[in-house]
């Protein structure tokens, strides 16, 4: 117990340490947050990936799918990896921070109004992010708690209150530069956490073949009777797997949170080494977490799924492990569940404070006074979400992963197709925007709140979202060869910024000349 307690005092100083160093980069809005635009190729990186993953992907991700696909969903960290983090850079990457830098544009809801030219746009895409992101900052708590509980014994409100509160400290202090840099130091510890975790897990099933084996030898007739099933290539439900994939992985391209780190991008170099570090990270940690996860059944006869649910499968194949690795798996689980959280409240605050009381509410902000309110509207968005927290673990309302698919499915499916197709082409009408944040914000809160009449196939939150983002990937572009075209002029002048020329040393182009 003293080492756990030291360890978790360790984490806590060195995260409020890097939080007040950061200080000096936070005076004003550019540096609050974006970091002055000037944020390198590893911590860019890493703040990419430990956005991308926490304790819901760990705990509630990891459980959950593990269970229903068994080694199978391996499928959906090899997904995160590809299409979440190497293709995401590649396509994204370059482009979201030319063109959001030309368009002065700080979040994802600023540059719906620059790129379409509608101030409606941008302030509905803020009320959105604001209304979505908070399920998903729920759910962040519940994975912590459970394994906070397992470790320690604590109470669920006591890890909430602690964990939001230490989070807000150094983010209110340093802004978006201590939220990359901490994101850097908690990659690493994530980095060699999970792999420290499945080698033990796996050693005390008689490792990787006997574990393999073990799970060949399970069968569960109300999901599969063909033998072997849990240890098979794609599992049981190949189609629901291939939902989970698409709404984790293509599902970033569409969240202001995991699109805002392209913003921050200092150079092409960051571009370049960003997207093979992220891309490793992704392998490592997702690959890993998934992986875990699929072995869950031969842990069965200690998982009590109608009490703890798929959320309880994780933290009891962890229970029986050494201390030291107890200590270990708890600072991975925070730091992972510390990044998105920091990374969430910073968006959320900074959307709503330029993009909805900026120039609306508030007629008269300048560069103080909108700081000052970014860092109060962090302290109230960490305590709504502590209290929904709170309520929904107490009340027994849902699943981690159901509470993540209503808000990765409301997101990626709203924004995705009209930002990707904002970039890309310049015929993406204003009309077609508006039918892909209605279309997909519709369909999630019917599927929160009327789920049962929905299709067998799509009353999962997962599913739902993956066919929300298709579905506006094909809107958008139907709906805009049918409306009224875009303002010639305003199109032009967002895409002039691709045609800038710039010089490169001759070692990355070769001259025209002999």
């Amino acid at each position: 117990m003293f080492l756990k307690i030291l360890l978790l005092v360790i984490f806590f100083g060195i995260m409020i340490f890097i939080g007040f160093m950061c200080r000096k980069n936070s005076t004003d809005v550019n540096g609050f947050v974006l970091g002055g635009r000037s944020v390198g190729p590893w911590v860019s990186a890493f703040a990419y990936g430990t956005s991308y993953f926490s304790a819901v992907i760990f705990v509630g991700y990891a459980g959950q799918f593990g269970w229903k696909f068994g080694i199978a969903s391996t499928w959906v960290g090899i997904g995160n990896a590809l299409l979440g983090s190497l293709i995401a850079w590649v396509v994204l990457g370059r482009r979201t921070r030319i063109m959001t830098q030309h368009l002065n544009s700080a979040t994802m809801p600023q540059f719906f109004e620059s790129r379409y030219g509608s101030s409606a746009l941008k302030i509905a895409a803020s009320i959105i992010t604001f209304i979505f992101l908070i399920p998903y900052t729920a759910s962040l708590y519940n994975g912590l708690s459970r394994l906070f509980g397992m470790a320690f014994n604590i109470d669920y409100s006591i890890c909430v209150i602690v964990m939001a509160v230490l989070t807000g400290i150094y983010v209110i202090a340093g802004g978006y530069m201590a939220t990359a840099i901490n994101d850097f130091v908690q990659g690493i510890i994530m980095l060699f956490g999970i792999v420290a975790v499945v080698l033990a897990v796996l050693k005390s099933q008689g490792g990787f073949l006997a574990a393999l084996d073990g799970l060949a030898r399970i069968s569960d007739e109300t999901v599969s009777t063909t033998p072997g099933i849990f240890a098979s290539f794609f599992g049981p439900d190949p189609l629901s797997l291939l939902g989970v994939i698409l709404l984790t992985s293509l599902g970033t391209w569409g969240l202001p949170q995991m699109v805002q780190k392209f913003y921050a991008i200092k150079s092409e170099k960051s571009i370049s080494t960003g997207t093979i570090v992220s891309t490793f990270f992704a392998i490592v940690v997702a690959g890993g977490c998934y992986f875990l996860g699929g072995f869950g059944r031969l842990f069965s006869d200690k998982i009590d799924l109608a009490n703890g649910g798929f959320d309880s499968i994780v933290p009891t194949m962890l229970s029986g492990l050494p201390d030291i690795l107890i200590a270990v798996v708890v600072i991975l689980v925070l730091s992972a569940s510390m990044s998105t959280l920091s990374s969430l409240v910073l968006t959320s605050s900074s959307t709503l404070t330029l993009d909805l009381l900026k120039g609306h509410v508030v007629k008269n902000m300048d560069e103080k006074k909108q700081v000052l309110i970014m860092r109060a509207l962090i302290v109230v968005f960490v305590a709504i979400s502590v209290v929904i927290a709170i309520i929904q673990y107490r009340s027994n309302v849902t699943f981690i992963a159901q509470l993540m698919g209503v808000s990765w499915g409301a997101l990626a499916g709203t924004f995705l197709a009209p930002f990707l197709y904002g970039l890309y082409w310049k015929g993406a009408s204003k009309a077609a925007c508006w039918v892909s944040f209605i279309f997909s914000t519709v369909v999630m809160l019917a599927n929160m709140f009327v789920r049962s009449s929905f299709p067998a196939l799509l009353r999962s939150p997962i599913n739902a979202g993956a066919f929300c983002m298709i579905a506006g990937l094909i809107l958008v572009p139907v709906i805009s060869l049918f409306t009224k075209k875009p303002d010639k002029k305003l199109v032009e002048d967002a895409f002039d910024c691709y045609n800038e020329k710039v010089l490169v040393p001759q070692r990355e182009a070769l001259g025209d000349g002999e």
